[in-house]
């Protein structure tokens, strides 16, 4: 029997995990897809808010702010992407200076440390493509870009790292009290827990209502978005916002970590498994982007994809215990990215109140160091490559991904069984080809190292082949991408 259980490797249910791992339990975690973050985790502005956003006084505005002052620490120690560039929420009529006033004294209750409103001068000279109709923006230093898909792995893979099982393509199919426990019924058997979280992201008021009575609904919305090439990254230097209404914080234009330039999102109700672009989505978003940076180069496009966010009935986060040794950590929506190490800890103290006993290990390493051939310099390539030649073989063109990079992908703590899976660890595909040089040699790499026929390597989710055939020469040829 576990101590406990974690439906969900998304953000929140990763650093949960990894939280839990500095102490001496038995933990597991399910996760239906076959990767780790795969859902809301992968598609979302990757951005870590300051905190002026979330009303004062509730679990989000705590934990964003406390996750935003962890993040920085959390991604030196996890060796992760992080930028520090400060946000701009960008006012264009004397109604939204009146919104900066109102978000600067919600962030200032919140604690968000060197909030500014600054004028149109101020404003034009840090951003001189902004919109020459711009009167002023509210500032805030603190916020951040960050890898946010390689910020969840970071976090499953030190969990794992310590002790923590994974239990991927393992979907939860019924819920029932046994005695003190659980009894967790799944597509791959049974398994049986002391506590159960619900980590389920979109899926949360599924899973809930397998344990207690209704409490809430979800209602999906989905945001779409342009992500443009590297030519276009230095655009802004900024995270630039809109002023928030009640469909989100609008469309933003941002730097990335990896230097390009995304845009977006808009915000549409849809399924739980709604990730396709729209036409009118991208023509609401270029529209509103053009607003704030009319010099934007949509041309420059690499890549359209869409996220579905996990919106519920509640306005706030919903993190409490909804029965006898089940906690929900459901409805996490923005600004769950930069909440998820506080919403760990915060969870973790939750279990403990309810009973779970947290004894630290004597030992427990969070440290990850990755090898990234591009930023280093000839001297330090030339040792690598000394020491290890598959790092002198160059994969990935655009974005100078080595073979030895996508050998320590396929050899992580939670190895991908996918292309995709590869591009979130390695990087490999994110360029402005996206994929189409290097794609059919990671198809090989994946196939040599994991001693397996290439028709069985995936792009991205289970069902998602490229290969589907062989030649009559006995090759494997191309078939549909998914």
């Amino acid at each position: 029997m576990y101590d406990v259980l974690i439906v969900g490797c998304g953000i929140s249910g990763a650093a949960l995990a990894m939280e839990l791992s500095r102490y001496q339990l038995k933990v597991a975690v399910l996760e239906k897809e076959n990767d780790v973050a795969l859902a809301t985790t992968k598609a979302n502005s990757a951005i870590l808010h300051a905190g002026y956003d979330p009303a004062p006084g509730t679990l989000a505005a705590r934990l964003n702010v406390e996750g935003s002052r962890m993040g920085e620490e959390l991604c030196r120690e996890l060796d992760v992407p992080y930028k520090k560039l400060g946000s701009l929420v960008v006012a264009f009529s004397q109604e939204e200076l009146e919104v900066l006033r109102t978000l600067y004294d919600r962030g200032c209750a919140n604690g968000v440390p060197g909030l500014e409103i600054i004028g149109r001068e101020r404003l034009r000279e840090m951003e001189p493509g902004i919109a020459p109709e711009a009167l002023g923006a509210l500032y805030a230093p603190s916020a951040a870009v960050v890898n946010p898909w390689e910020y969840a792995i970071a976090m499953a893979e030190a969990a794992v790292k310590n002790g923590v099982e994974l239990f991927l393509r393992t979907e939860v199919t019924g819920l029932s009290k046994e005695g003190l426990g659980w009894r967790v019924e799944t597509n791959r058997g049974v398994f049986e827990a002391k506590w159960v979280v619900n980590a389920a992201g979109v899926c949360c008021g599924q899973i809930h209502e397998m344990a207690a009575p209704p409490a809430f609904s979800v209602h999906p919305a989905k945001g779409e978005y342009y992500l443009l090439d590297k030519s276009e990254g230095y655009t802004v230097s900024h995270v630039v916002f809109q002023c928030p209404n009640r469909d989100g914080k609008g469309v933003l234009v941002s730097p990335t970590v990896h230097g390009n330039l995304i845009v977006g999102p808009n915000a549409a109700p849809c399924g739980e498994d709604d990730r396709a672009n729209t036409a009118a989505g991208l023509e609401f978003v270029r529209t509103a982007a053009k607003k704030s940076v009319p010099g934007i180069n949509f041309r420059e496009n690499i890549r359209n994809f869409a996220g579905v966010r996990a919106n519920t009935s509640c306005e706030d986060f919903i993190i409490e215990m909804a029965g006898e040794h089940f906690l929900d950590v459901a409805g996490i929506r923005s600004p769950g990215l930069t909440a998820a190490p506080a919403i760990g800890k915060y969870a973790a103290g939750l279990l403990q109140k309810d009973g779970l006993i947290l004894t630290k290990k004597d030992s427990w390493d969070g440290r990850r160091k990755k090898v990234r051939i591009a930023p280093l310099s000839p001297a330090e390539k030339n040792r690598l490559i000394a020491r290890n030649p598959a790092y002198g073989r160059v994969i990935c063109r655009c974005e100078t991904i080595t073979e030895g990079e996508i050998l320590d992908a396929l050899h992580s703590p939670i190895p991908p069984v996918s292309v995709d899976g590869v591009k979130r660890r390695a990087g490999s595909g994110m360029g402005r080809c996206q994929g189409g040089f290097c794609g059919p040699r990671v198809v090989e790499i994946m196939a040599r190292e994991y001693g397996v026929d290439p028709q069985e390597i995936l792009m991205d989710r289970d069902g998602s082949a490229i290969l589907t055939g062989r030649t009559k020469e006995g090759g494997a040829k191309h078939g549909t991408a998914v």
